[in-house]
């Protein structure tokens, strides 16, 4: 999974990408696109390798993009936008970075600060994205349509998905409102739409203040966090063993990085089965309902071709019976089919034969 960090100028988005990676930016750097790729905790790996001390352990991984502050106030501020948008749209969720904060020796973007309306100022300029690039599409459909063409009846299907785009983005609706079905978003996956992705909103807040809960600033955020960026950034970059007294001194009960994984995670809707062995234990992330034939298919296109069965154990219930033979004496052990809706926490061995 791929989440862009966008913000304003001055948000603290850059410090907020290093308190979730521990990867501080350069601020005299090439203003561009930096990644990093961060290890999901799972308590549950931890546990399974202490079971089977396997060669390898593997967690599911996240990778940040930190983006360039956008600016909005002028013509070249908005040039810059359009051509970090390609990155943007390549990323699966958007998390949106909004300063609360006062610092005289860092002046906010436009002598405001106001989360909510910077979040409005940012929300727009996705919408208006979104339905720059579903205008030029229509245009084009409806001009080719006028002629025969080997694609008139795609191309028609197409422009059959992206009218009531148009017409939801003219109104400032989102397209996740509107592309209810699979079909529908396989047409237009390949535009990448802002405004379809899950939304994470990010209220930057300064150190006298970190302890004020979340707030909603948006129905349009899927999960919204107050986070002291600095304050947490200086804490990601101590060694693990000493940041325990320091978050304890804040009254921080879960670190940053931790709670904005969480929050990506849940806002794409994943959640993680997994697999065990004397080689490798493992979390894999997959959309929530998906069957067991698709997490199959996760691991290797083979074990999905060739599926026969997925031996199925609940990890809590492996841990209450204290091994997989127990499990399995204890009846825990299930054969699933193809059409199995796989759990969160899941343990599965495909079974399979190509």
């Amino acid at each position: 999974m791929k989440v862009a960090l966008v913000g304003l100028p001055k948000s603290g988005k850059s410090t907020l990408y290093a308190a979730a990676t521990g990867q501080r930016q350069d601020p005299f750097a090439a203003p561009n696109v930096h990644r990093s790729v961060v290890k999901v905790p799972d308590p549950r790996l931890d546990t399974l390798a202490r079971l089977y001390h396997p060669k390898k352990y593997t967690e599911a991984t996240i990778e940040f993009h930190d983006v360039p502050g956008i600016s909005l106030a002028d013509a070249a501020g908005v040039g810059e936008f359009r051509r970090l948008l390609p990155d943007i749209r390549a990323c699966d969720v958007l998390m949106l970075v909004l300063r609360d904060f006062h610092r005289e020796d860092v002046p906010a973007y436009k002598d405001r600060v106001n989360p909510e309306a910077d979040f409005a100022e940012l929300w727009g300029e996705l919408i208006f994205a979104d339905l720059d690039a579903v205008t030029t599409r229509v245009e084009r459909l409806q001009k080719s349509l006028q002629k025969p063409s080997k694609t008139h009846d795609q191309d028609q299907r197409e422009l059959n998905v992206l009218l009531p785009c148009k017409e939801a983005l003219e109104n400032e609706r989102p397209l996740s409102t509107v592309l209810q079905s699979a079909e529908d978003r396989k047409i237009v996956a390949s535009f990448g739409f802002l405004t379809e992705k899950p939304l994470v909103a990010v209220r930057n807040v300064s150190d006298d203040r970190i302890a004020e809960p979340d707030r909603a600033l948006s129905p349009h955020a899927r999960h919204n966090l107050t986070v002291c960026a600095a304050a947490e950034a200086e804490i990601a970059a101590l060694d693990p063993a000493e940041r325990g007294p320091f978050l304890a001194d804040l009254g921080i009960e879960v670190p940053a990085k931790d709670r904005l994984l969480r929050a990506c995670y849940e806002s794409a809707g994943l959640i993680s089965f997994l697999t065990m062995g004397p080689d490798e234990v493992r979390a894999w992330p997959i959309p929530k309902g998906a069957t067991a034939v698709e997490a199959a298919g996760r691991i290797h296109s083979d074990l999905a071709r060739g599926f026969i069965r997925a031996e199925t154990v609940a990890y809590d219930d492996l841990i209450a019976h204290h091994d997989l033979k127990g499990a399995r004496a204890a009846g825990k052990v299930r054969q699933e089919g193809k059409t199995y809706v796989v759990c969160d926490g899941d343990i599965l061995n495909i079974k399979f034969n190509v």
